[in-house]
């Protein structure tokens, strides 16, 4: 079915709709812009909860740009598909790369956030943004600790508290899907349910090819299995009994980008019961939400880039925790 123009005017496609909208907002701070390009109950999932409104999204990213005014970040990938004739999600992978000053100078640093955006006949509708708060913390030499301190965690609300799509080819939280390149995306969820949530790190060999990248939060980059092994126990090991829910997923094949490309809304659930990396154990449960684009290559994945906001996740522990402190009890 195409996609009709109400869904993306007055662009030429999805893919400058998504670039051009952001620049007129976060790069020509045109902050009014947010309330015709958001429908007044708009959903927002971030890293601190569930925002319902377009007035959130407008005193968000006012106070953000205030704190942040020379920042410009730039479409390092749009992942976008048809959702019905007049809808489209795209997933939004922008790359800063913003001058800091440090005492021994200015210095360009980096960081990444990605965006999946619902949108219905030009406006959107409900989203999920993740960012690489980490990096931005590092490049500046804040600390992390401190900085989560001052954050809020709220909580989520529907969708995403909601049970994980029976079928997420079919329909994700953003809704039904086409069905395409479904051998490629039976890969990348296999590889989830393999790698990420059940540690058979033996077959990351299967999946991936063996120069494969993964950038992720700190504005790391790992390289080859091994290393790409290792940051998934990194991420799992203050969490032993993570598992990984598939909330969405939208692929798209552009030359622009490189080729195949595959998107995935992930969510991690378990209780902060292992290594004691975010301060004293809670025992509590968290949320983590998260975002991966994967790229493809002659039926392997070769490259992943994956965003989470680790400040929002040491914000939520902070959340949980009480007058007292969980033991750590494994025997084994």
């Amino acid at each position: 079915m195409a996609l009709d123009e109400v869904a993306y005017r007055p662009y030429a496609d999805p893919d400058a709709f998504i670039r051009e909208v952001t620049d007129l907002i976060w790069v020509d701070k045109d902050i009014s812009h947010i309330y015709d390009n958001y429908e007044p109950d708009s959903i927002v999932h971030g890293p601190f909860g569930t925002a319902i409104g377009v007035e959130q999204v407008v005193q968000g990213s006012t106070m953000r740009m205030a704190t942040d005014f020379d920042h410009v970040g730039q479409a390092e990938d749009v992942i976008w598909e048809a959702r019905g004739d007049d809808a489209f999600l795209s997933s939004h992978l922008v790359f800063a790369s913003d001058p800091v000053d440090t005492p021994n100078g200015r210095r360009i640093t980096s960081s990444r956030t990605i965006a999946n955006c619902l949108y219905r006949r030009g406006r959107m509708v409900e989203e999920w943004v993740v960012r690489d708060e980490l990096a931005k913390c590092l490049n500046r030499g804040l600390d992390p600790d401190e900085v989560a301190r001052r954050q809020k965690f709220v909580g989520y609300q529907p969708s995403l508290t909601d049970d994980p799509p029976a079928d997420v080819l079919a329909a994700g939280d953003s809704g039904p899907r086409p069905d395409e390149y479904r051998g490629e995306c039976e890969l990348v969820l296999e590889m989830i349910d393999s790698v990420w949530s059940r540690r058979n790190l033996n077959t990351i060999k299967d999946f991936f090819d063996r120069d494969l990248f993964l950038h992720t939060v700190g504005d790391a980059t790992l390289i080859r299995p091994r290393g790409y092994g290792q940051a998934t126990l990194d991420l799992v090991s203050a969490f032993p009994d993570a598992t990984f829910e598939v909330r969405d997923v939208q692929t798209n094949n552009g030359v622009r980008y490189g080729g195949l490309r595959i998107a995935v809304l992930w969510k991690m659930r378990g209780s902060y019961t292992g290594i004691a990396k975010f301060g004293p154990l809670t025992g509590a449960p968290i949320d983590l939400l998260g975002i991966s684009q994967f790229q493809l290559h002659e039926g392997r994945i070769v490259r992943e880039m994956r965003v989470y906001d680790e400040i929002g996740l040491r914000a939520q522990i902070n959340a949980t925790r009480g007058d007292l402190v969980h033991e750590f009890d494994n025997l084994y």
